[in-house]
């Protein structure tokens, strides 16, 4: 993929350098839907650079300033024109804007460069950062999947199954927000 640069980040490819900084972060996974990526060990996360390094869906989300991998974002093109989006980060950087601002390159690339029409997230409806990501991108709650999904066990060894809300932003949507501003709210006197 070509780089997409932000006000303060870059969104690449992945690299060899990146494999300790991912290591920090996916070694004990925050949200459910990643712990099947849990990396067992330092060589695990070589292994998984390596992989995502040879996959345009799989983003580095890295500080501009010193190339430090912050996070990770992934756009999985499900059809022609419609793209399923997500996104991890290191939580030693949360609160810093640093999520809203990748995506929001992310979704601007997606729409403007590669004629996506619709963009679609899938959230735990008990993450509530990622649920106020997804509204602050713009994005709209469709809907509410019960017992969607499995991501853990209980002690005797049976699913947990988590409630999954999906969040969806179609092109015409995403340039009529943009229009309102940066975060979506429409500029002063207008």
């Amino acid at each position: 993929m070509h780089p997409i640069e932000t006000d303060r980040l870059i969104l690449r490819n992945f690299r060899d350098q990146d494999a300790e900084a991912l290591f920090a972060y996916l070694h004990r996974p925050v949200a459910g839907c990643f712990l099947s990526l849990a990396l067992a060990d330092r060589d695990a996360a070589r292994a998984e650079v390596a992989e995502r390094s040879r996959d345009d869906a799989q983003i580095a989300v890295c500080l501009k300033e010193t190339d430090l991998l912050i996070g990770d974002l992934f756009a999985h093109r499900e059809e022609e024109d419609t793209v399923s989006v997500g996104w991890n980060f290191n939580p030693s950087v949360s609160g810093k804007g640093y999520a809203f601002e990748a995506a929001r390159g992310l979704f601007a690339h997606l729409f403007d460069e590669t004629g996506a029409r619709r963009l679609y997230a899938y959230v735990e409806d008990h993450n509530l950062p990622s649920q106020r990501l997804c509204e602050r991108l713009g994005m709209r709650r469709e809907g509410l999947f019960v017992e969607f999904v499995s991501f853990r066990t209980d002690r005797a060894g049976h699913p947990i199954y988590e409630n999954t809300m999906q969040y969806a932003l179609l092109r015409r949507e995403w340039e009529a927000g943009r229009a309102r501003g940066p975060a979506g709210v429409a500029p002063k006197g207008a």
